[in-house]
């Protein structure tokens, strides 16, 4: 390009018409939400009341409390917001499900069981609703630190909440969390001259309890601990030669099939007074199979009462 002649570009309204841009079309429908027609809000037989309708996917930072350092930390949740639907009622107020959202965010949105129940009894009542659930899903990190060398590094599981509103019933809460482990395989360790193969296992429960009976320990922990405590060994994310020396040797003492993981880890959930109801699975990404190895289990400790 010459410099005695610089490259002069249009304006910006110009260059926008040269791409396409034009002019609005003059319209005829209200501009006013008063003269607006209500669509959503329009009254008839509509078939069949509905049990959930409402928004999914939605990304927005929560402060999670926790037992294990760090003791505040704020996440990226991912959050599922319903209501019921009357028969009669075409659609919900669905921007009133953001509105509320916002409300709390000012106030100080937190992962405590206690606050989501607030939160949903008051959406309820927002959207003239008599059942409301919300979803959260969000990674939580926690300090780990290796056996010997005692160095730290973070960690981390994902973390589920789901508490349901019915007006009239007690709340119930779904907690459930994800986490890898390391399994070593009993019968590898049996038939082999030297050595065991092991591998990288997954497990996620879940549990149901009373929000509002529950105490306030941290239930991230107990399900944290319940997992790991029954696997082969625990993951680190820092391990010197000694601290691997030390967790390899601790999984090879501690060897576990898929079928066990499940087993010790609902005797551990069974146990606790507040869970009401417990779903484990524990998923094996196999070193020498091509397959994964797979087993779950489903309790529900309130059918012992019948």
């Amino acid at each position: 390009m010459n410099s005695n002649h610089p490259f002069v570009l249009p304006d910006k309204s110009r260059r926008h018409t040269i791409f396409g841009s034009v002019d609005p079309t003059p319209g005829h429908k209200p501009t006013t939400k008063e003269d607006m027609i209500d669509l959503q809000n329009q009254k008839d037989n509509y078939l069949f009341p509905l049990d959930q309708v409402g928004i999914s996917r939605v990304r927005h930072p929560i402060q999670i409390q926790s037992s294990l350092a760090p003791f505040v930390q704020t996440s990226i949740a991912t959050l599922e917001l319903t209501t019921s639907l009357k028969l009669e009622s075409k659609g919900i107020n669905m921007s009133r499900l953001t509105e509320h959202l916002e409300a709390y965010r000012h106030k100080g949105l937190t992962a405590e069981l206690s606050l989501l129940c607030t939160f949903l009894e008051e959406l309820s009542q927002y959207m003239e609703a008599h059942h409301a659930e919300i979803t959260v899903s969000f990674p939580w990190f926690f300090e780990r630190t290796a056996p010997v060398s005692g160095l730290s590094g973070l960690s981390h599981a994902d973390v589920s909440m789901k508490v349901i509103y019915e007006e009239g019933k007690p709340f119930t809460a779904n907690m459930g969390l994800s986490v890898a482990v390391t399994t070593l395989c009993p019968c590898s360790k049996e038939i082999s001259e030297y050595s065991a193969h092991n591998q990288r296992g997954v497990v996620t429960l879940s549990v149901v309890v009373d929000p509002l009976m529950a105490p306030s320990f941290d239930w991230k922990t107990v399900l944290l601990h319940a997992a790991e405590s029954n696997a082969s060994s625990a993951l680190h994310p820092i391990l010197k030669r000694p601290d691997e020396k030390k967790v390899t040797e601790h999984a090879y003492e501690n060897p576990r099939f898929v079928e066990d993981m499940v087993r010790l880890v609902a005797a551990d959930l069974y146990e606790i007074e507040e869970v009401q109801a417990f779903t484990v699975e524990c998923r094996n990404e196999e070193s020498i199979h091509l397959h994964d190895a797979i087993a779950r289990i489903t309790y529900d400790k309130r059918n012992e009462r019948h």
